[in-house]
């Protein structure tokens, strides 16, 4: 008995180290710089991204956060949102294709914000709110690296890529991925603004149909009235 209860101890401490080793392994893993939402329809308009940073360090806080936004494929009109204790600075840079938009071309955009003057304590994390005026519709995703530097001076670079179909990296780059655009409820609207001026057509004519019905029907009492008057007055004649 004494020898299975021992075993039983042994089994169970291993089951338990097993569980606390992946815990902490999946809480290694998720504790990256991401962005949110994960994903936005291409071309959108009038939106925000919230960059989601968390601290992992045990012992010391982050100090200051630099995004690096996509020049390639950018961001117009990228705005920062105030945030409590931190002071961003935005970087502009001439784009080597211009961008045309039905409020003009745009020459500039928005390549890096940085975000210092506070700190993310151990086993915190901090919002960073970036509002755009449009996002690309000429590709599937966007990649913002980014460096977290912590109080102690060292620096997690936040920029490996994953090639399609390979594992995560060690320090995935948040990716924002871009999906078609919804037609359906534009293909929606437009049926029922035909299907809309279909009725109104085919009741302007029913309509219409009743007006030549109405106004017929009053000629043809008023030409029986006539002839009756005609015969009446013709016999009094005679």
């Amino acid at each position: 008995m004494s020898s299975a209860h021992t075993l039983l101890r042994r089994a169970g401490l291993g089951s338990a180290l097993a569980a606390a080793t992946v815990l902490t392994a999946a809480g290694v893993a998720s504790a990256h710089v991401t962005v949110h939402p994960d994903s936005y329809a291409k071309g959108a308009t009038d939106g925000v991204l919230t960059f989601r940073v968390p601290n992992e360090s045990d012992t010391a806080s982050t100090t200051k956060v630099q995004l690096f936004l996509p020049t390639d494929h950018p961001l117009l009109g990228a705005l920062v949102s105030p945030h409590d204790d931190w002071t961003a600075k935005v970087t502009d840079t001439k784009l080597k294709t211009p961008v045309k938009t039905d409020d003009g071309t745009i020459t500039d955009a928005v390549s890096e914000i940085t975000w210092t003057g506070g700190k993310i304590a151990p086993g915190h994390y901090e919002d960073f709110d970036v509002a755009f005026g449009q996002l690309p519709d000429d590709t599937a995703q966007l990649t913002f690296k980014t460096l977290q530097t912590y109080s102690d001076g060292k620096v997690v670079r936040w920029i490996e890529e994953a090639a399609k179909g390979d594992d995560e990296p060690e320090n995935p780059a948040p990716v924002l991925k871009l999906t078609a655009a919804d037609t359906t409820s534009a293909t929606t609207s437009e049926t029922a603004s035909k299907t809309s001026v279909t009725t109104t057509k085919a009741s302007a004519s029913d309509s219409t149909a009743r007006g030549l019905g109405i106004a017929g029907l009053v000629v043809g009492v008023l030409g029986l009235a006539a002839g009756a008057f005609a015969v009446v007055r013709s016999r009094r004649t005679q």
